[in-house]
C-alpha cells in the first residue's frame, strides 16, 4: 500500500492531479484516480502485479444521425497522423508489434482505442502511435473515401459504366445489418430511445452512410476528440506517473484549453406504452415462424453500482435458466419457438433497459405474447419467487465477480471495459469494479420475500416507458433495398455534369495510386525479432489416480474458484449418433436426471456452480493427417466452498441424465434451430473456410458436418422431423445410446484451483468418483475418415455481402513446412491481401492462414462486395510474393505477427487448460519449441519455395457464402449452388 501511496504523492508535480485511490482485495488491484490539470481529462490506473499492460483512451461520441460518422471517424483516425504520415499506421503497427491485443471500438455513445502487450518497448511504441492518431489525425479526404464511402464507376475510368457505392464501412454495415438480430436491436433502440444518440445507428445504416460529407467528419472530430471529452484508463505494472508523463509529452501539453464535455441527454418518459411493427429482410421461401416479438422497458441511469446489480439480479432471477419463471414461460409457450436473443438487462447505455420476448413467432401473436409476459410478471409480483432461486442468482453474481478472466480479451481490458460506462456517464468506475459492498447490501435486501416482487412492480409493471416491437420477415425487402440503391445511383448518374464525372474518375485514380504507394515503414517505431522471448511458458501437471481414472491437476491464481473437467475418449458411434453429437452436447446439461426433473436440475446447477458445459472435439493427430484424437468433455466451475457439490453435479449429469422428457427435448431443439441463423453472417468467413476444407482431414470434416453449413442444415431438418412422435422417439433413443457408450468409455479428469483450494478439490473428486465404476476401456474407439475430394460450393443465404474461401492441401503441424506456412499466411495478408481485398476491393477484411487441423492453407474474405474478382486476388497473391515487393523485412513483420498470436496469454485457469490439452494432443514442449524456432528462422526464399510447392496444387477447394444475386453470377461456373 505504501508503495502505491508514494506513487500518488509523486504525481503532485506532474500534469495530473491525484484525486484518490481504492484497493479492491477481491481483484488484487489498486485503482488510482487522476485528473489532468489543464484539460480536465481523467485517468484511472488499475495498478496490478501483471506484466500484460493495457492502455485505452475513450472519447464521448454522440452522433445524432445514422450516417456512421463516429464509426467512419474511428476507421479514418487510424489512417495516418501528424507524426506518422503513412497511409495505414494501425495495420502497419499490428505487424511491427508483439501486442496481445490491438483494436478500436465504436459503441453507441463512445469510441475507444485500446491495446495490450507484455513487452515494455512495444507498449511505448504503441502508445506513441495511438496518442498521435487520436489527437492529431490527418483525416485525409482519400482515406475518408476509402474507409467511409465514395462513388465509383463499375469500370473505374468509364463514366458510361454504372455508378456504384464503395467503402469499407459501407460494406461492413451491409454485412452487419444482414443479421436479423442486429436489425432487431437497432429498431428496438430507436423506439425505446426516441430523442437521444441511441435512437441512431452509430455504426451507420447503409442507406444513410452516403449522406456523410468529409467536412462533417472533420467537424465531428473537432467537437468530440478533445482531451476534455476523454477518459484514459490503464492497467498493469507500469506506474501511473510513467503513463502520465507520456500522455503529457505525446499530446496533452499541446492543449491549452477545455471544451464542454459531450453528454447524452436523458429521455423524456412515455406516458403510455408504445406498440410498433417493423419488417426485416429475409430471402427465404418459407417465412412462417420467423417473426420476433420483444417487450422492453427503459430503466434508470447506470451510475449507481447497486442499481446495476439489482438489474442484473432481477434479470437473472427471471431469465437465467429454464427454472427461471419468465424464461420457463417463454420456452414452453406455443406462440413461439424460443426466447429472444435480446432477453436480459442492458447496462451499457446511460439509461439502462430490460428486454424480454420471443423469436420464431407470427405477427398476429404479438398481443398474446405481450399479455403472456405481463401476466407472468404480475403473478411474480403477487406470489413472489422461491427464495433459493434468488440466492442461487446472487451466488452467480459473486462467482462472476471473482473470476479472473483473460481468455477472450486481456483481463485488464475486461476490467476497464466493465468500468468504462461509469467513467463516461458521470458515474463511478471504481464502484462498478468493487461491488463487494453493493453485493453485501444486496445480500441483506434479498432476505425480504418482497424484494423481487418490489423490483418487478417498480421497474416493469408500473413503468409506462415500454415498447412492444414486432419484427416480421419480408421476402421482398432485400430486393427493394437493392433496387432503391440502383435507382438512386442511376438518378444521380443521370444528373452528373462532365466535370462531376471526371471528378469521380480522378478521385478513383488518385485513391488507387495512394493505395499502391509503398509507405516508408521506418517512420513507425517497431520491435524486432530480437525482442521475441526465446522460451515459451511451460506448466507441468501433477498426476494422480482415482481408481483407474487419471487425474491431472494444476495450481494457479484462480481467486477462490475451482475448475473441473471430465475428458472421455469418444467411443465408436453410428452415423446417426455422430450427427446427433452436437445436440447431445447441448441437451445433456439441460435435461433432468434420475434424481430431479429438468427444472430442479437447472436450479441445482445455479446453486452450486457457475454452469456446466459439454462439448465434443476431434483434433488432427501429429504426423498422421488422416488420424484424429477424439474426446467428449464435461466441464464446470465453482467457488471453492462448492467443490464437492460440483463433482457430484458432473457425476449426476453424465451418469443419470435422462432423455425421456420429450417436450423438453422438442423445446431445446426448437431453441437451437431458432438461433442457428443468427450466427451465419457474423461468422460467414469461418463457415466458408470450414466448407472449403471439409474433405481434407477427419477433423475438418467433423467440424463442417457438426458445426458448419452441413450441421446447420441438419438441425433445420431435424427440427421439422421432430413433429412426428416416431422421429422424437428415435431422437431420444439416439441421445440415450450416446450416453451409454460414453459411460462405458475410458475417462480422465482435469482439476485447476488455487493454493487454498487444490487439495480439497482433489479430495472431493476422489470421494465422488472412487465410488463410480470405471470402464475397462476395451470397447472399440471412434473412427472417422475424410475423402480428400476437392469441392466448389456456393452456399446461399440472406446476406448483402459475400464471404469467400479458397483452400489448398498442406501438411500437419509437426511437418518442417508447417511453421513457415503460418508465416506465409501472415506475409500474404500484410503485404498483398489487406490492400487488394480491403482497401481496393472494399471488403471489411481478408487474408490467408495455415490451418493445421485441416492440413490446409486457406485464403478468405469477410463482408466482401465482390465475388470472382476476390478469387482472382487470391491467385495473384503468389505473383506478389515472387516480385521484388516481397522482402525479408515483410517476412520479419509476419514472424512478429505469428509469434504475437502464439504468445497471447489467457486467464490463469485458461493457461492451465491449454497446457493440459497440448499434452493430451501430443504437442510436447520440444515440438512447440521446434515450431517456434521454425517460425522465427523463416526467410523470403523459403516462402517462395513453399508457394511453388503448395499454391500450385490443382486440388483446390472453394466455398462462398453469398446471396441469390451471387448465385446467379455463379450459375455458369463450376460452383455447386446449395441453399442453406
Amino acid at each position: 500500500m505504501s508503495q502505491n501511496q508514494s506513487l500518488s504523492n509523486n504525481t503532485t508535480h506532474s500534469a495530473f492531479e491525484f484525486k484518490g485511490e481504492h484497493e479492491i482485495d477481491s481483484l488484487n488491484l489498486t485503482i488510482q484516480h487522476y485528473q489532468h490539470k489543464v484539460t480536465g481529462a481523467t485517468h484511472y490506473h488499475l495498478a496490478a502485479d501483471d506484466p500484460q499492460n493495457v492502455f485505452l483512451v475513450a472519447l464521448r461520441t454522440v452522433p445524432m444521425d445514422s450516417t456512421g460518422v463516429a464509426h467512419i471517424l474511428e476507421h479514418t483516425t487510424l489512417c495516418g497522423s501528424e507524426k506518422y504520415p503513412v497511409r495505414d499506421p494501425f495495420f502497419m503497427m499490428i505487424r511491427r508489434s508483439l501486442n496481445t491485443f490491438m483494436n478500436a471500438f465504436t459503441s453507441s455513445d463512445w469510441t475507444a482505442y485500446p491495446f495490450a502487450t507484455e513487452n515494455r518497448k512495444d507498449f511505448q511504441n504503441l502508445l506513441q502511435v495511438y496518442m498521435d492518431a487520436v489527437f492529431f489525425p490527418n483525416l485525409d479526404a482519400l482515406d475518408f473515401a476509402q474507409e467511409g464511402h465514395r462513388f465509383e464507376f463499375t469500370d473505374m475510368k468509364d463514366s458510361n459504366s454504372d455508378l456504384t457505392y464503395k467503402g469499407v464501412v459501407f460494406n461492413e454495415m451491409k454485412g452487419a445489418m444482414s443479421s436479423p438480430v442486429s436489425t432487431l436491436w437497432q429498431e428496438f433502440s430507436a423506439e425505446l430511445y426516441p430523442t437521444s444518440t441511441y435512437h441512431y445507428n452509430s455504426g451507420g445504416e447503409p442507406e444513410d452512410i452516403p449522406n456523410l460529407t468529409h467536412q462533417q467528419l472533420l467537424d465531428f472530430h473537432k467537437l468530440h476528440y478533445h482531451p476534455s471529452n476523454s477518459v484514459f484508463m490503464t492497467y498493469g505494472d507500469i506506474p501511473a506517473i510513467e503513463h502520465q508523463t507520456q500522455f503529457e509529452t505525446l499530446g496533452l501539453e499541446r492543449f491549452k484549453d477545455t471544451v464542454p464535455e459531450v453528454h447524452v441527454g436523458l429521455e423524456p418518459r412515455y406516458a403510455e406504452p408504445k406498440v410498433v411493427e417493423k419488417s426485416y429482410a429475409l430471402d427465404e421461401e418459407d417465412i412462417s415462424a420467423k417473426t420476433h416479438i420483444v417487450l422492453g422497458w427503459l430503466l434508470g441511469q447506470n451510475q449507481d453500482p447497486l442499481q446495476v446489480l439489482r438489474g442484473h439480479l432481477l434479470s437473472a432471477v427471471l431469465l437465467d435458466n429454464s427454472a427461471s419463471p419468465l424464461r420457463k414461460v417463454l420456452e414452453e409457450t406455443e406462440l413461439a419457438n424460443a426466447p429472444s436473443p435480446l432477453c436480459g438487462f442492458e447496462e451499457s447505455n446511460k439509461e439502462m433497459a430490460f428486454v424480454v420476448g420471443v423469436q420464431g413467432s407470427e405477427p398476429e401473436h404479438a398481443q398474446a405474447v405481450e399479455e403472456m409476459i405481463l401476466t407472468e410478471l404480475q403473478r411474480i409480483a403477487d406470489e413472489g419467487v422461491d427464495q433459493s432461486q434468488v440466492e442461487a442468482m446472487l451466488h452467480q453474481l459473486e462467482l462472476s465477480q471473482r473470476e479472473v478472466g483473460g481468455d477472450s480479451y486481456p483481463y485488464g481490458l475486461q476490467l476497464i471495459l466493465h468500468s468504462l460506462a461509469g467513467a463516461l456517464h458521470d458515474g463511478d468506475p471504481i464502484a462498478l469494479l468493487d461491488t463487494d459492498a453493493a453485493l453485501k447490501q444486496l445480500e441483506g435486501e434479498v432476505k425480504s420475500p418482497d424484494f423481487i416482487p418490489g423490483l418487478v412492480k417498480e421497474l416493469l409493471l408500473n413503468n409506462t416507458h415500454r415498447v412492444r416491437l414486432t419484427m416480421k420477415p419480408d421476402t421482398e425487402l432485400s430486393a427493394q433495398k437493392e433496387q432503391a440503391e440502383k435507382d438512386k445511383l442511376a438518378a444521380i448518374q443521370a444528373k452528373l455534369t462532365e466535370a462531376e464525372k471526371q471528378a469521380i474518375i480522378d478521385q478513383a485514380v488518385a485513391l488507387e495510386e495512394r493505395q499502391s504507394q509503398e509507405d516508408d515503414p521506418s517512420i513507425l517505431p517497431e520491435v524486432t525479432k530480437e525482442d521475441i522471448p526465446a522460451e515459451i511458458k511451460h506448466y507441468a501437471a501433477n498426476t494422480s489416480k482415482i481408481a483407474d481414472m487419471k487425474v491431472s491437476s494444476y495450481q494457479c491464481g484462480t481467486n477462490g474458484l475451482t475448475y473441473e473437467q471430465l475428458i472421455i475418449d469418444l467411443p465408436e458411434l453410428t452415423e446417426q449418433e455422430q450427427a446427433l453429437m452436437p445436440l447431445f452436447n447441448s441437451c445433456l446439461t439441460e435435461v433432468g436426471t434420475q434424481q430431479r426433473d429438468y427444472i430442479e436440475m437447472q436450479s441445482h446447477q445455479a446453486e452450486v456452480s457457475g454452469g456446466i458445459g459439454a462439448r465434443s472435439s476431434i483434433h488432427s493427430k501429429i504426423g498422421d493427417p488422416q488420424g484424429c484424437h477424439s474426446h467428449f468433455m464435461l466441464s464446470s466451475k465453482a467457488l471453492n466452498c462448492n467443490q464437492k457439490p460440483m463433482a457430484e453435479l458432473l457425476n449426476e449429469t453424465l451418469n443419470e441424465a435422462r432423455f425421456d422428457e420429450t417436450n423438453r427435448l422438442k423445446d431445446l431443439v426448437s431453441q437451437i434451430r431458432a438461433s442457428v441463423d443468427h450466427g451465419i453472417t457474423g461468422n460467414g468467413h469461418g463457415l466458408a473456410m470450414m466448407a472449403a476444407t471439409q474433405n481434407f482431414t477427419p477433423a475438418a470434416r467433423w467440424k463442417f458436418e457438426r458445426s458448419g453449413f452441413a450441421g446447420i442444415q441438419y438441425i433445420k431438418t431435424l427440427n421439422e422431423d421432430l413433429k412426428s412422435d416416431e422421429a422424437m422417439a428415435s431422437f431420444s433413443e439416439g441421445l440415450s445410446s450416446i450416453q451409454s457408450k460414453l459411460k462405458a468409455s475410458s475417462k480422465q479428469a482435469l482439476v485447476i484451483s488455487d493454493e487454498p483450494g487444490i487439495d480439497s478439490a482433489l479430495e472431493s473428486m476422489n470421494s465422488v468418483w472412487s465410488k463410480v465404476e470405471q470402464s475397462s476401456g476395451s470397447q472399440k474407439g471412434f473412427e472417422f475418415a475424410a475423402s480428400q475430394k476437392p469441392i466448389n460450393q456456393a452456399w446461399v443465404t440472406s446476406t448483402q455481402v459475400n464471404f469467400c474461401a479458397l483452400a489448398y492441401p498442406a501438411v500437419t503441424s509437426d511437418h518442417e513446412d508447417a511453421p513457415k506456412l503460418s508465416v506465409l499466411g501472415a506475409c500474404l495478408r500484410n503485404g498483398f491481401l489487406h490492400s487488394a481485398i480491403r482497401e481496393k476491393g472494399g471488403a471489411y477484411g481478408g487474408g490467408a492462414s495455415y490451418n493445421p487441423e485441416a492440413s490446409a492453407f486457406v485464403f478468405y474474405s469477410y463482408r466482401d462486395p465482390r465475388l470472382m474478382e476476390t478469387y482472382d486476388d487470391f491467385k495473384r497473391a503468389q505473383e506478389w510474393l515472387m516480385s521484388s515487393e516481397a522482402t525479408q523485412a515483410k517476412v520479419d513483420e509476419a514472424i512478429l505477427n505469428v509469434i504475437s498470436s502464439m504468445d497471447k496469454p489467457g486467464s490463469p485457469a485458461g493457461e492451465m487448460k491449454k497446457a493440459f490439452f497440448q499434452g493430451l494432443y501430443g504437442r510436447t514442449h520440444d515440438i512447440r519449441m521446434a515450431y517456434r524456432l521454425g517460425v522465427i528462422s523463416t526467410t523470403i526464399e523459403e516462402l517462395r519455395v513453399l508457394a511453388e510447392k503448395y499454391l500450385t496444387n490443382e486440388n483446390t477447394s472453394s466455398a462462398v457464402l453469398t446471396n441469390t444475386g451471387g448465385a446467379e453470377l455463379l450459375a455458369d461456373s463450376e460452383f455447386e449452388i446449395i441453399t442453406l
